[in-house]
């Protein structure tokens, strides 16, 4: 572990106003430079948080899922202005046959309804929902609305990844080989090995959050909250939108691949340039967002981005060239492209977001982190 003072008062302050446990890790120009844990890991069992707890992320998966797409792209195997259809002829079907990569990147693709009668097992049952899901008619006409597809998302960037897949390898294979393994991460599953089952973090709250839904985008049964999510059957689904389960660490150390410009530690992943492609803005980026009701400023390659005022989340940061993924209950990793910094924190009370007063549980974190990053700067120069 690797916890300045500041960050382990800071950590502490999160508990106290109200956290139940969390994990932090940051990295500054391609450096570990924090790694700290406090709280506990099961509010019942009073177990405590540390460095080989496994947290729920929720939707920060979409930040990896999209990195897997863009790896797809880089090799000339997918071209992210084609139609989905090019690549999974089924996917055509009832209105579809239009829709491209980069529109369901930006939850543009006009379906973000979950299939009907979906439950937690059906859900993990990737031939099931792929199926599903390339059957669906647009709820909105493809390219013309933009409507978080908060589930959803997951299987349809994933399926285009898995049908480009020389190796025809499921989705999370595709990711442990290509992108965990190459950086050294051992900690981020999309679906937790029976023997991991013990190491992931028992989670609170955040059974509902503000949104429109009429379509059944985000039901009941599959919820991203700790009802369905504290579910061993969910636990090991591959959901490639809202299902990892990782230490922050290993959040942290993939942002960081993105935040040193797609390489980390003499690993290349992606070119720099395809990198900096990410800060580029959405089609009808001021558009309000039909599923959720905050101010949404996302990406056109499967992003939220930074630097804009009321809209994008100030703890990442007040620039431009900021992408991060947030996720149900407060997660959120993200890669600051001209400072060199990825920061992930994870946690387990999903309610902790309607804390505002006397401050954010997160901020004190941040602002050790943005201390010890402003030092590290000035003693560089």
């Amino acid at each position: 572990m690797i916890a300045d003072p500041r960050i382990r008062n800071a950590l502490e302050r999160a508990v106290e106003l109200g956290e139940t446990g969390i994990s932090v890790a940051a990295y500054h120009r391609g450096e570990l430079i924090v790694d700290a844990v406090a709280g506990v890991a099961d509010a019942e069992s009073g177990t405590p948080v540390d460095d080989r707890t496994l947290f729920p992320v929720f939707s920060v998966t979409k930040g990896v899922t999209a990195t897997a797409v863009h790896l797809q792209a880089e090799r000339g195997l997918v071209d992210l202005r084609a139609p989905i259809a090019r690549y999974w002829p089924e996917f055509a079907a009832d209105g579809k046959d239009t829709v491209t990569i980069e529109q369901a990147l930006s939850h543009r693709a006009g379906i973000p309804q979950m299939p009907e009668g979906v439950t937690p097992e059906l859900m993990a049952d990737w031939e099931w929902m792929t199926e599903r899901i390339a059957e669906f008619t647009p709820l909105y006409e493809p390219g013309t609305a933009s409507a978080y597809h908060i589930l959803v998302w997951g299987w349809i960037v994933g399926e285009v990844v898995r049908r480009t897949d020389p190796a025809q390898r499921s989705f999370d294979a595709f990711v442990r080989e290509e992108i965990c393994e190459p950086l050294g991460v051992t900690d981020f599953h999309l679906g937790v090995p029976d023997a991991d089952l013990p190491r992931v973090a028992k989670l609170s709250g955040g059974n509902e959050f503000s949104m429109v839904d009429e379509h059944n985008i985000s039901p009941p049964a599959v919820f991203p909250g700790s009802t369905a999510h504290n579910l061993r059957t969910v636990q090991q689904a591959v959901d490639p939108g809202a299902g990892a389960i990782a230490t922050a660490g290993s959040v942290a150390r993939i942002f960081a691949m993105l935040a040193e410009g797609g390489e980390l530690d003499g690993v290349r992943l992606l070119s720099r340039d395809r990198v900096a492609t990410f800060t580029r803005p959405r089609e009808g980026a001021h558009d309000p967002d039909k599923v959720l009701t905050i101010p949404v400023w996302f990406g056109a390659n499967g992003f939220w981005l930074g630097g804009e005022p009321d809209a994008s989340d100030p703890l990442v940061g007040d620039h431009r060239e900021i992408v991060y993924s947030p996720g149900a209950g407060g997660s959120i990793a993200w890669a600051d492209l001209r400072d060199r910094i990825a920061v992930a924190i994870c946690h387990n009370n999903m309610d902790t977001p309607a804390i505002v007063s006397p401050e954010r549980t997160f901020e004190p974190v941040v602002r050790a982190i943005r201390e010890i990053v402003a030092e590290r700067t000035e003693d560089e120069r």
